[in-house]
């Protein structure tokens, strides 16, 4: 979901579901020192939003950037600016830090601000050394991986760029175009060095199936697309890569499928509904309940997870729901404001900022809120398998599970499966919180892996694996 833990936008994206986060951050790495007085050079430090703990670096100098290792995002553009003693650096699309150096210049002190939430920062000269990812792939491989890019004709301006892979020969090979969970995602859908679908186009390829996987909008190699966007126009995505995967010779027009994740999930039946052509899809922690419910389940069980009581999360929960009632009954931001705040009243929360409003109120959230994934999967014929993660805290079984079942109930090739002791990602959880995350070093738990891989080789008409 857009404000779940797998997106892009640095920081605040995760105060809507971060639990508190147990684990320290992987040690850093020293960088080379510069004079006391001197800002240049690598900067890194651990900020806690609502519990969660996210990496920033930033490299400063006459070219500065800055980096968000555990969301996959790296060498964004920054500025920086030193006046009487104070360093400034503007964040591009999140916020500014402003700050002073210490007298011996190994910290760099002061606030980072993003929307209406500012936060406390100390910086440390350096970098992060990398996560431990085993089951990241690495060469060589033994098939080719092709280097692509397509625009979607649907959407001026919009210019879509990933890596299609695919098996040893000549084909046609069956295919799967994997869509990437909310926020803005890389094409290995990079979370906390986590790299999901480069670990599963992997294995499928391995296995005789060509995968196209893609940069969203705005990441990576793709370009274009408003401010505005929905999910409906993520969709149109989805459909210029289907359509560009059926004009490749390498690929089987007739064994193309899709597979989904979180709200890729919600985006793989939309797609499927319109095109018959369809082979199948795979929804992988995609949710069976409108938007709306998602985030108030989530506002539940995020709230056990912090250690609230079951009494005080059901609360958690009612208030949630108020909250996007009157977000959706207001005609206007100022109106939204009004009503939400006066929700809120008598609460203890503090009253909403602007920036929440704004952020809340955007043409996304509000169409997530009231898009019902059923109405798209009653129309899909084609096989559907949708797997749910047993401690998945943001897509829960116990709301999602009956009404993915529903919605299927009339497809008799279709089958729903909750997999035991996995989160979101399909790790191997304790709790299954969003906080877990960075701290496991499996990527997707190996049972699930084959099981996924298993059932698209059997779908698509892969007689057995290969090496």
């Amino acid at each position: 979901m857009k404000r779940d833990s797998i997106a892009i936008a640095l920081l605040l994206i995760l105060a809507a579901d971060a639990t508190p986060a147990q684990t320290p951050a992987p040690a850093p790495t020293a960088s080379a020192i510069a004079p006391a007085d001197d800002p240049a050079g690598d900067w890194r430090a651990t900020v806690r939003v609502s519990g969660t703990a996210l990496r920033l670096v930033l490299h400063l100098g006459a070219r500065a950037t800055y980096d968000s290792p555990d969301q996959g995002a790296l060498g964004l553009p920054a500025a920086m600016t030193v006046e009487n003693g104070r360093v400034t650096v503007l964040l591009r699309g999140a916020g500014q830090f402003e700050g002073a150096l210490s007298a011996d210049g190994t910290t760099l002190s002061g606030t980072l601000t993003q929307g209406g939430a500012a936060i406390p920062v100390t910086f440390e000269r350096g970098v992060f050394a990398p996560a431990r990812r085993p089951q990241t792939p690495r060469p060589p491989f033994p098939y080719t991986a092709h280097e692509v890019a397509y625009d979607n004709p649907n959407q001026p301006g919009v210019r879509l760029a990933g890596t299609l892979t695919t098996p040893p020969g000549a084909g046609p090979f069956p295919a799967v175009l994997l869509i990437t969970g909310s926020g803005t995602q890389d094409r290995d859908e990079t979370l906390f060095e986590h790299k999901p679908f480069l670990v599963l186009a992997d294995a499928l390829t391995r296995r005789g199936v060509a995968v196209l996987r893609v940069d969203d909008r705005g990441i990576g190699g793709s370009r274009g697309g408003l401010p505005g966007a929905t999910t409906a126009d993520f969709a149109s995505d989805v459909e210029a890569g289907v359509a560009w995967l059926r004009t490749r010779p390498e690929i089987d027009p007739r064994r193309i499928g899709l597979l989904g994740h979180s709200e890729g999930g919600l985006i793989a039946p939309m797609v499927a509904s319109r095109d018959p052509a369809i082979a199948f899809i795979l929804l992988w922690a995609g949710p069976g309940v409108p938007g709306k419910e998602v985030i108030v389940d989530q506002a539940r069980t995020l709230a056990m997870a912090s250690g609230a009581s079951p009494e005080q999360a059901q609360q958690s929960a009612d208030l949630q729901r108020k909250l996007l009632d009157a977000l959706l009954a207001a005609p206007d931001r100022d109106a939204a404001k009004a009503s939400m705040n006066a929700a809120l009243a008598g609460s203890g929360t503090p009253p909403v900022t602007d920036a929440t409003v704004a952020f809340m109120g955007a043409p996304w959230y509000r169409y997530f809120m009231t898009l019902d994934p059923a109405v798209a999967l009653r129309a899909v014929h084609v096989p559907v398998l949708a797997l749910l993660g047993g401690k998945d805290l943001q897509v829960t079984p116990a709301v999602n599970e009956a009404a993915l079942r529903a919605a299927l109930a009339g497809n008799p090739h279709a089958s729903v499966e909750v997999l035991p002791g996995l989160n979101h990602l399909f790790q191997p959880a304790r709790t299954g919180a969003p906080a877990e995350y960075a701290a496991i070093e499996q990527t997707i738990a190996p049972a699930a892996l084959e099981r996924m891989v298993d059932w698209i080789a059997l779908t698509a008409g892969v007689a057995k694996a290969k090496d």
